[in-house]
């Protein structure tokens, strides 16, 4: 058994615990999930259990095999426990490596200087070994070594996710500021959102929280498109690797449409309409070219909006060019604002949003609101609860 790291946008380490808690449950999986810190969560397992993480976690960044953990004073207690690890069982010196670290509070005076410790304790290691050393590739590694440093504790981790698990192999082609795939994921699951529900992003941008939401109605999991850092490890054993992919049982593909998308640009629903058919999307997901102050509920029934809404140059795709960035957020707010309140009744909207002042551009008052990261950007979750029929039943209470 291992101990794994995954970490995940911070936030989302609840939901990041949860999912990892229904892969456990996968036939085959003995993962066992333990404590939520910030930024990811610890768990344990076997090394096909690592596979299955990469495999169907819609949330984790990384899949991180623990290597060793020490306390540490100075740099070379980094080397001298860096230099201990049998990489030579996981790598050789064909391969291409590259070291990142990530601190909380360490005293250490430069994170530069100790991440050239670590990779010249593993290429130390293989030069004693083998007279040679794997060569750095900082752009597309073979294999990634993470370290991890608080104020007294250094973990040492061997990635087996590779690229970031964000990148799931579909995406060609993205907008301005596109939402991370997992972060998207993460806030689907923490609206509520299950398959079968309605569901409606009218700023749809290229198209993430959509293709995320239709991966799941077909139950594509996030890393049957792409490669691992694992595949690439010594005695690895393709065969439990293929048998957990043709273990994958897509759902029947929707009769009636669930999932709905708009945008003011034209460029943008084409984008989204092609990012669908590269993750393998087969079923219709209806997309409109149309302002999201003038979308109706695409379905009689209610369901849940989630949108990651525009700032700034992109609001005004085709604004008044007279109007400064501010005014335009202010108009296209309260029009929007004005919009859920009277087409919208019974739904409940999800905005994902850096501007931690939209519900009193929007005139609302929200339900709820959740604080995440988009990488370093502090942003909000806001919910709102648009009942349906509010004035009238406020009215209809008995007096005391």
């Amino acid at each position: 058994m291992a101990s794994y790291f995954c970490p995940c946008p911070r936030g989302m380490e609840a939901a990041l615990a949860e999912e990892l808690g229904e892969i456990a449950q996968l036939p085959g999986s003995t993962l066992k999930v333990h404590n939520q810190v910030p930024g990811g969560v610890h768990c344990s397992g076997t090394l096909e259990d690592s596979y299955r993480v990469n495999l169907h976690s819609r949330i984790a960044s990384r899949v991180l095999m623990r290597m060793a953990a020490g306390g540490y004073k100075n740099e070379n207690d980094i080397y001298d426990l860096t230099l201990e690890q049998p990489w030579e069982e996981w790598f050789g010196t064909d391969h291409t490596i590259r070291v990142d670290i990530t601190a909380v509070k360490s005293p250490l005076k430069s994170l530069e200087f100790t991440t050239l410790k670590i990779k010249d304790a593993i290429c130390d290691r293989f030069r004693d070994m083998y007279g040679r050393r794997p060569s750095v590739n900082t752009r597309e590694p073979d294999m990634r070594i993470v370290g991890f440093l608080d104020q007294h504790q250094y973990i040492v981790y061997l990635d087996t996710s590779g690229e970031a698990l964000f990148k799931r192999g579909w995406r060609d082609e993205t907008g301005d500021a596109p939402l991370r795939e997992n972060l998207a994921a993460g806030l689907l699951r923490v609206s509520g959102w299950k398959p079968g529900v309605p569901l409606f992003d009218p700023m749809c941008g290229s198209g993430t929280i959509l293709c995320e939401a239709a991966q799941m109605v077909q139950g594509i999991p996030p890393g049957a498109r792409r490669r691992f850092a694992f595949e690439k490890f010594h005695d690895f054993d393709p065969q439990p690797w293929m048998d957990m992919k043709t273990a994958i049982k897509p759902n029947p593909l929707p009769a009636e449409p669930t999932i709905f998308g708009s945008d003011i640009s034209g460029d943008m629903v084409a984008m989204t309409r092609h990012n669908l058919r590269s993750a393998g999307i087969l079923f219709e997901v209806p997309l409109k070219q149309i302002e999201a102050q003038q979308v109706q509920a695409p379905t009689s029934t209610p369901g849940i909006m989630l949108t990651n809404p525009p700032y700034g140059e992109r609001i005004g795709v085709r604004g008044d060019s007279s109007m400064g960035e501010d005014e335009l957020a202010k108009s296209f707010y309260s029009a929007f604002g004005t919009t859920l309140k009277q087409r919208f009744a019974g739904w409940t909207a999800f905005l994902f949003t850096a501007d931690l002042g939209l519900p009193k551009l929007l005139r609302l008052k929200e339900a709820r609101k959740t604080p995440f990261f988009n990488g370093a950007l502090e942003c909000r979750l806001f919910r709102f609860d648009m009942v349906a029929g509010f004035n009238r039943r406020e009215e209809a209470k008995p007096k005391a």
